[in-house]
């Protein structure tokens, strides 16, 4: 199982409070954080793209973002978490464009998650009538991008986005194209995403209990996967949170005291398509923060990875006997700093290397196992 981190400019109120430049803060902040993450083993980060979601994520032009941390990384892989690609919002040429650049500016590194947006506020936005006609929107719009990519102008002409015949340059970088993700958030677009033969990102709110049947039809699916790229991403993405300290009871003690009662408030107020968690208060109410038998519950139950590394080590290994290939923690929270830059370190610098000891990340053995691509010189029109 490999393990990397998301990202999303998280900026609730209450950092303001502290900090008149919250924002920049929390932009620069979070790429201290990857850049620890690659420099302690971890394999992945994945980069929101939200749009007009006050406190939940200021992390809106996240190409830019991604652009800057292929050249700041070495290793790790860089994923946009996703690419929102509905045509009213990136069109879907542009977004082919950015996709190869992060190719060839991160060395290959780029993995290409795609999404329809987080629900009807950020819809709404941008001019679509709700968040139902996305799914046809988005089932028009995925196969497109390989056909971009292939040498030779590339023209549409359907429902929801035409173009005349035009050559997409740059084309990605040496074979094949970066792997195909979608986000999930809704049991059904697992085995969706099989049949496609792409990866998930798994952006639920659940116990892994809730989340084994869900990897369960992804694999029972993907054996018979027609894909939409030219190569299957076999891979289940499931994220969580994490507090990893030294000290296992001021971990838990944290989990008491930054905000994630909160962050479940704005993800429930915001993530309107998720289907709605029963007993929960509904905003401008909020989720209490968790009480100590709270946050005991939660580990037990695998809503987050808590404790010392050796705790935290038999914590992810659940996730492993489930068949998760990946496991995503959200940081920093509202957990200060200090606490996500030493949960990044000792996750990897103890606990990546009992679970993960391939130096190889996944995708990049499926793409080096894709049909050989040959590039023919482009000539002007």
């Amino acid at each position: 199982m490999e393990f990397g981190i998301f990202i999303q400019g998280h900026l609730p109120r209450s950092r303001w409070n502290d900090d008149p430049d919250a924002e920049h803060t929390a932009l620069t902040r979070e790429v201290e954080l990857v850049e620890a993450a690659d420099r302690n083993g971890w394999k992945y980060v994945w980069v929101t793209e939200h749009h007009f979601l006050n406190e939940y994520s200021h992390l809106s032009a996240n190409e830019v973002y991604l652009g800057y941390l292929a050249h700041a990384t070495d290793r790790i892989h860089l994923g946009s978490g996703i690419f929102n690609i509905n045509p009213q919002v990136n069109h879907p040429a542009r977004v082919a464009e950015r996709v190869a650049m992060l190719d060839h500016l991160s060395d290959g590194r780029f993995e290409f998650g795609t999404g329809r947006g987080a629900g009807s506020r950020e819809v709404t936005g941008f001019g679509l009538p709700d968040t139902n006609v996305t799914k046809e929107i988005y089932d028009e719009v995925i196969p497109e991008f390989v056909k971009m990519w292939r040498d030779g102008p590339y023209g549409h002409d359907g429902k929801w986005f035409s173009m005349p015949p035009r050559e997409i340059l740059p084309k990605p970088w040496r074979n094949s194209h970066p792997p195909l993700w979608v986000a999930a958030g809704n049991p059904p677009t697992y085995e969706k995403a099989a049949r496609r033969g792409m990866g998930v990102l798994g952006f639920n709110v659940a116990s892994i209990g809730e989340m084994e049947p869900m990897v369960r039809a992804y694999k029972s699916a993907i054996g018979s996967a027609e894909p939409v790229g030219e190569y299957v991403n076999d891979n289940v993405m499931i994220t969580n949170g994490l507090v990893c300290l030294e000290d296992g009871r001021k971990a838990r003690d944290l989990v008491c005291h930054m905000g994630i009662g909160y962050l479940q408030s704005l993800v429930f107020h915001y993530h309107d398509t998720f289907p709605p968690a029963e007993g929960l208060p509904r905003w401008p109410d909020l989720i209490p923060e968790p009480t100590p038998e709270d946050v005991e519950y939660r580990i037990n139950e695998g809503f987050i990875l808590c404790g010392d590394p050796d705790e935290v080590v038999a914590q992810a290994r659940r996730y492993e006997s489930v068949g998760a290939d990946q496991l995503v923690f959200g940081l920093p929270l509202d957990m200060g700093f200090d606490a996500a830059l030493e949960s990044i370190e000792l996750f990897g610098q103890h606990v990546i290397p009992k679970l993960d000891p391939d130096p190889v990340h996944r995708t990049t053995r499926f793409r080096q196992g894709a049909p050989s691509t040959s590039r023919t010189p482009p000539t002007a029109a």
